[in-house]
This record gives structure tokens, C-alpha cells and sequence, in this order.
């Protein structure tokens, strides 16, 4: 589930440091507030906008949102289940619709293209679904020209973030930045290929699972996805009316 960093027209890459604040983090809006603080260059602007993925992703994106004062929204996406083992992942797609296969898994299931195409038409059905109760039948934000900062809880193997990455380059911004609290090391590298600038606070050796890194670290619902955009949008045109 890679494509060469070539193909996604690379402008530049910076390293960053690690954080100085000790793991575990408190929780999710804890590692959201830390992020902003390397993200203070961002703050204020109108071209910017944080992009979280859900669930876990949003109360991280809605810190960061909230401290620098800018737009908040959802890339969503999902991973495509090997039929009959629906944990072992062939693949994923994404917001607008992009699909990423991982071949070897494919050819290794045995699974035919039809029953790749039905359970790609069920995962961007609940796509759909899930923009529409998140954002409230209101349309995606435009993102063409503008810099996005895209954010989860952690990357294990950084699959899901770069499909969300290459979903949200279709869309023309003109620059992307990840960042995110803790990461594997290998996925923070490779990841650095398809973006602009990447901020991984912490890269722990050995890594094995995003939760460890978190002293509280519970499910995030959409009912909470809900209500933290909700208030993100809310904050977002109070500032806008000064």
C-alpha cells in the first residue's frame, strides 16, 4: 500500500525533533494541545485547515484547531476486510473516493475483483454515510491553494494516513503538513515521502500499538466526533464575526 514519492510531487521534507514531554501522554487532547505548539506558524490563518481522522483522530485535531485558531474538518477512511476475515486488511479507500489495493493480500486471499468492487461499494456507502452525519449534510471544505494539516492519535503502520494523504492531494492544496502525537519510526519515515513537512512528537522503539503511549486512551465515539466539530465550527465563526 505504497506508491513512489515522486508521484505525489514533493516540494520539501524537514525532519523534526522529538518532544521533550515524557510518554505516556494524558490522552488525546493532551497530545492535540503539544502538536499546536510545534504548529504555531499556522495559527490565524484563514488558509489553513486541520483535517482529523476518525474517530481517535478529531479530539487531537480539535485541539490543535482550537489553539490556532483555524478550521476544522474529517478525512474519512476505510479499510477494505478480506472477505470472511474482515480484520486482515486488503486495502483501503477514502474520502472522493480514491482506493489503495495492497496486492500481495489480494493474491494471497484469493479474492476475485467482484467481491473487491462489492466491498469498496460498501465502504464508500458508509463513507457517505459517516460525512453526512459528521458534517450535518453540509459540503466538504474546499481545499484547493490552502495548507492542510492532517492529524490522527498515532501512526502504527501509516497506512490509513497515507491513503488519507493521497485522498486529500487529488484535492490541489497547496500544502501538506502531518502531524501526530507518537508514531513507529518506519511509518513516520516512509510517510515523510508523501507529504510537505511531518511532525511526529514521539517515535518510541519498540512501538507495537498507538494506545500504550496513552494513559487514557478509551474509544471515541461518532456521538463525540459530532459534538467536537460541532464546537470547532462554532469557535471558528465567532472569530470570524471579529
Amino acid at each position: 500500500m505504497s506508491c513512489a514519492a515522486s508521484s505525489i510531487g514533493l516540494r520539501e521534507r524537514r525532519s523534526m525533533p522529538e518532544s521533550n514531554v515524557p510518554l505516556p501522554l494524558r490522552d488525546r487532547a493532551e497530545a492535540g494541545r503539544l502538536l499546536a505548539e510545534r504548529l504555531r506558524g499556522y495559527a490565524d490563518r484563514s488558509d489553513v485547515i486541520v483535517l482529523a481522522l476518525p474517530r481517535g483522530g478529531v479530539p487531537v485535531g480539535f485541539a490543535i484547531a482550537e489553539r490556532l485558531h483555524v478550521e476544522l474538518d474529517v478525512v474519512v477512511v476505510r479499510k477494505l476486510g478480506v472477505p470472511f476475515h474482515d480484520e486482515l486488511a486488503m486495502g483501503a479507500v477514502a474520502s472522493g473516493g480514491l482506493r489503495v489495493l495492497n496486492r500481495d493480500v489480494v493474491a494471497l486471499a484469493r479474492v476475485d475483483e467482484a467481491a473487491i468492487d462489492r466491498i469498496t461499494r460498501a465502504e464508500t456507502d458508509e463513507i457517505a454515510r459517516r460525512e453526512a452525519r459528521y458534517r450535518k449534510g453540509a459540503p466538504a471544505p474546499e481545499l484547493r491553494g490552502r495548507i492542510v494539516i492532517a492529524t490522527d492519535d498515532g501512526l502504527a503502520t501509516g497506512s490509513t494516513m497515507t491513503v488519507a494523504v493521497q485522498a486529500v492531494r487529488r484535492e490541489q492544496p497547496r500544502r501538506i503538513v502531518v502531524a501526530v502525537p507518537v508514531a513507529a519510526s518506519e511509518s513516520c519515515a516512509e510517510l515523510a515521502g508523501y507529504v510537505d513537512d511531518i511532525i511526529c512528537l514521539h517515535t518510541p522503539e519498540p512501538f507495537r500499538a498507538v494506545s500504550l503511549w496513552y494513559r487514557t486512551f478509551e474509544q471515541t465515539s461518532d456521538d463525540e466526533v459530532i459534538e467536537l466539530l460541532g464546537r470547532a465550527h462554532d469557535h471558528h465563526a465567532a472569530l470570524d464575526r471579529r
